[in-house]
């Protein structure tokens, strides 16, 4: 049976990605529309803003949460490298 890994992060995630998915929709159909491209591209431009955000968050989420409960008995010097990953990991 899988674990629930809901976390705090997850409403936010879906909130972004339902907005992504409103953006696309949109997309299709300003595409159908014979929209002008400029208008069709701002909004490809949110599509993939919105999701590449969501994807930031959970990936963060996990690093902090998931990996943080197996590494969490280390000290300080032993966690070292992990924490520099996990900081380092904010400019992805």
């Amino acid at each position: 049976m899988l674990e629930n890994h809901g976390h705090t992060t997850h409403p936010n995630i879906v909130k972004r990605l339902k907005r992504a998915d409103g953006h696309l929709r949109g997309v299709i159909e300003m595409i159908e529309a014979g929209r002008p491209c400029i208008d069709i591209a701002q909004q490809l431009h949110a599509v993939e803003k919105a999701i590449s955000e969501a994807k930031k968050t959970l990936i963060r989420d996990h690093l902090d949460h998931c990996l943080e409960a197996t590494l969490g008995g280390l000290d300080r010097e032993q966690r070292r490298p992990i924490d520099e990953f996990k900081e380092i990991t904010r400019y992805l």
